[in-house]
């Protein structure tokens, strides 16, 4: 699955599709959630970050899903993570992305990549 997004209407659509495809496939919906979470936490940053549009692209390799958010201006995120104080309203998303992701890599090609567990 590939799509371009371009503005919070188009991530709000690439996500329901990735999620409609993932349950047709029969895929439980926790981990559709976790894929759902994990893809907007990136797309938001890369909107947000990343010069306003991304590419992002969802392939099944077995019992995983290993998403790639790549933005207009090259984001590389800190390799490590921290989580904000539970009242602040910024700078948990990283954090989430790396709980619920089996591995966070980049690279100036694919952008972001998460691996995410599906079973």
């Amino acid at each position: 699955m590939f799509f371009e997004v371009d503005d919070y209407d188009a991530l709000k659509r690439a996500l329901a599709r990735m999620c409609d495809a993932l349950a047709e496939e029969k895929v439980p919906e926790d981990a559709v959630f976790n894929c759902k979470l994990v893809a907007n936490e990136l797309l938001v940053n890369a909107l947000e970050y990343g010069g306003g549009c991304a590419a992002f692209t969802a392939r099944r390799e077995g019992n995983m899903l290993r998403i790639s958010v790549r933005s207009a201006v090259d984001f590389q995120p800190p390799a490590r993570s921290s989580c904000s104080d539970v009242t602040c309203e910024r700078g948990r998303g990283l954090f989430l992305v790396d709980a619920l992701s089996e591995t966070r890599d980049y690279s100036r090609e694919e952008g972001i990549c998460v691996i995410v567990k599906l079973l």
